[in-house]
């Protein structure tokens, strides 16, 4: 069964730098496209990243110029790093992918995934 893993993420001061990572589990026919998330209590998950299966990468209004998102083919992880951190970023971040595996007697399955879901907290 295929799932995304995500890694990192804790506690950071304003100004500091953070990596997440999210690492797809399990075997896979191709990858459309990989994500980042976030979300903070009672609001809808917000947009951080957007990464194209070409490469080309979307990013969120709040974090251009301080993510950036970033995927090694070869293991199928993404990263994102994270700097000049700021209060506002703090949150639940989630990774996503929409990729296709092959299922023994179903043949080829389109999936949505989500991570986990990894705390970042932004404080002094």
């Amino acid at each position: 069964q295929v799932q995304l893993v995500q890694s990192g993420g804790g506690l950071e001061q304003p100004g500091g730098s953070l990596r997440l990572s999210c690492a797809v589990s399990g075997t896979i026919h191709s990858i459309y496209s990989m994500g980042w998330y976030r979300q903070t209590p009672g609001n809808q998950r917000e947009l951080v990243a957007h990464m194209l299966s070409g490469g080309r990468t979307s990013y969120g209004d709040s974090v251009k110029d301080r993510f950036t998102a970033s995927r090694v083919n070869a293991n199928n992880t993404l990263f994102l790093e994270m700097s000049d951190l700021k209060p506002e970023d703090t949150a639940v971040y989630y990774c996503n992918a929409d990729l296709t595996e092959m299922v023994p007697s179903q043949g080829l399955q389109q999936r949505f995934l989500w991570g986990q879901g990894t705390q970042v907290t932004v404080s002094s």
